[in-house]
């Protein structure tokens, strides 16, 4: 069985088209009319899903100025303490139900990511239809349990992950319920250089840990996405705003809804190319038979007449006999009266 999951009536995985997800993280600015204008460019784009966050600055951190909570990464996020960080990018959970149900008026999946137990119990009440879980949460043991008693698919960020704790929380969810899990590809750098992407770790955790792979992308720009589907990259996660001008926690990483498109084009043309493994001739290229060589009689033959090299030549086009067949027809007889430019078939040959 190939390795799949399903997410309502999306079904993902080998042979399926890559689920596309607008992650709307902070980008709403703390104006829940942005967020569903967010919501709104996010169908636009034809995604599958948005994707939310959801903790508060408390089930976070604690409100505190030691050097320890001082943030000294990412130009956006440097100067602040980590709860002035997230009383900025948090969602107000009063906004969540509101927002999933007007992306389901969209036709768009709306689920979440849990940053606590309690944001679990919220979102189980909000009836989500899958988790996901943010790379720097891998290692939360209890925090993973709790998502694996939903028995929901559990979509996983790896980030700084190593091998022995993505097996960790693989077992964990397995243990606790969860029977379809996917895990991202995801560099914890925002944002991050594409040289210091490394999707070739897409196949290889595929290959590793025997489910659907993809790729969650804080690089700029849309190639690292579109490169990760031939790759095998099932699952692509994109932050997503209205205008990087506009700033915001993540803003700075984030597409624009015009790249959002073009990125989904972009990711539908490159399944397209990539297709199924095929050998021989394809629907579209019969026409260019013409331009094969094959095996033509290129003077009229009469009945019991021998084949030979006067008569018989391999030209284009690719109509006839293959070329490799010459040797066993010469000296053969002619069925019937050949005309000359006839292509050669067996039926014309005496056995």
């Amino acid at each position: 069985m190939p390795n799949i999951i399903k997410i309502g009536k999306k079904i993902i995985g080998e042979g399926q088209p890559v689920f596309i997800v607008a992650e709307l993280s902070g980008n709403h600015n703390q104006n829940i009319d942005r967020a569903y204008k967010l919501i709104d460019e996010a169908a636009n784009a034809k995604v599958d899903a948005v994707k939310l966050q959801t903790y508060t600055p408390d089930t976070m951190t604690i409100d505190s100025n030691e050097k320890y909570f001082q943030v000294n990464v990412n130009d956006a996020w440097k100067g602040q303490t980590l709860y002035q960080l997230y009383k900025t990018a948090y969602t107000p959970w009063k906004w969540q139900s509101k927002l999933k149900k007007y992306a389901e008026k969209k036709g768009l999946i709306l689920f979440s990511t849990p940053f606590d137990k309690t944001a679990v119990d919220f979102l189980e009440s909000m009836e989500v239809l899958a988790y996901k879980v943010a790379s720097f949460e891998i290692g939360d043991i209890e925090l993973l349990k709790k998502i694996g008693k939903t028995k929901k698919p559990v979509i996983i960020s790896r980030g700084m992950a190593t091998k022995e704790e993505i097996s960790l929380a693989l077992n964990t969810l397995r243990e606790y319920g969860s029977r379809q899990i996917a895990v991202l590809h995801c560099v914890s750098s925002y944002p991050v250089k594409l040289e210091e992407m490394n999707l070739a770790t897409i196949p290889n955790l595929a290959k590793n840990f025997k489910v659907v792979v993809g790729l969650s992308d804080h690089s700029l720009g849309i190639i690292a996405a579109v490169t990760s589907v031939a790759l095998g990259a099932k699952i692509i996660e994109k932050h997503l705003t209205l205008k990087r001008s506009d700033g915001g926690p993540d803003a700075a990483f984030s597409l624009e809804p015009q790249e959002l498109e073009q990125l989904v084009k972009s990711v539908r043309d490159a399944e397209k190319v990539i297709g199924k493994v095929q050998y021989g001739t394809g629907k579209k290229e019969s026409a260019s038979m013409i331009f094969r060589r094959s095996l033509f009689a290129v003077q009229n033959i009469k009945a019991g007449e021998k084949f030979t090299l006067k008569n018989v030549r391999c030209i284009r086009p690719g109509f006839g006999l293959a070329p490799k067949e010459l040797p066993k027809i010469l000296d053969k007889k002619a069925k019937t009266n050949i005309k000359r430019g006839t292509p050669l078939s067996w039926d014309l040959i005496s056995r």
